[in-house]
């Protein structure tokens, strides 16, 4: 008898085990992370009136959602209800960018804006080289293990990922850590992305749809945005290569 309640129990605990694993994995959803520039930083060098500086919002905040399954993520900002009061010297910093990444081919579609011209430009997913460090904290919820990388050979990046999220993804097309990126830091670029709910539920279709736009990255259509974009940036000895990598890079 206490033989046959032992074995009772064990399967009981088995059975728990089981759902309980179930319960922890999560293989689609949505994650709203908040992306956080400081604004003042990133403008330290620039030729701006102090009557100006004492007006400027010390942070730019924005909400951006990722919706994904267990080899497809889509990336854009979130839609606000309310009039945008995003602006900065007059511009509206409202970005329309998105990110489509299928994993499972190892190809991302990025839609962007130039100079009034919306871009579709298809890629591979570009791959970090990550170390993956002891340090662990608590994200929305998942305990996170910290991961230090590098992109364009100088920019040191800090991320934060869960494996009980399946898919290797994160914000701003980061991915190749074993699970999900749900913190984000670019000390060069003043800029920090921190998950602050995360959802598990079935994905619609609409919601991992790639993004659409009349114009693509043609061999013509390129070779003028590249022209364009080194005008604009002043930089116009900048090898094509160079450029690309800009055009291309990880920030939306």
């Amino acid at each position: 008898m206490i033989k046959q309640l032992m074995i009772g129990m064990f399967l009981c605990l088995c059975c728990l085990t089981k759902i309980r694993a179930q319960q922890l994995f999560i293989p689609n959803g949505k994650i709203s992370f908040e992306k956080k520039v400081n604004v003042q930083r990133s403008m330290e060098g620039w030729d701006i009136p102090d009557e100006a500086k004492e007006k400027m919002q010390k942070y730019n905040l924005s909400t951006w959602e990722l919706f994904f399954n267990s080899s497809i993520s889509s990336y854009k900002q979130q839609k606000k209800e309310t009039e945008n009061t995003d602006n900065m010297f007059g511009f509206n910093m409202q970005n329309n960018n998105e990110l489509y990444a299928d994993y499972a081919a190892s190809r991302r579609i990025l839609k962007k804006n130039f100079f009034n011209d919306t871009y579709l430009l298809n890629d591979s997913i570009p791959k970090v080289n990550w170390k993956i460090m002891h340090d662990v904290r608590e994200i929305a919820g998942y305990e996170c293990r910290k991961a230090i990388g590098r992109i364009n050979d100088t920019v040191y990046v800090v991320a934060f990922y869960t494996d009980e999220i399946l898919l290797r993804g994160g914000p701003e097309g980061f991915s190749g850590l074993p699970g999900m990126i749900l913190g984000l830091a670019i000390p060069r670029y003043n800029t920090t992305w921190f998950a602050t709910k995360v959802e598990a539920f079935s994905i619609a279709d609409t919601d991992l749809k790639p993004p659409s736009a009349k114009k693509t990255d043609t061999d013509r259509e390129l070779k003028k945005i590249m022209e364009i974009y080194s005008r604009f940036d002043g930089n116009q000895k900048q090898k094509p290569e160079e450029i690309r990598k800009q055009i291309y890079g990880f920030l939306l």
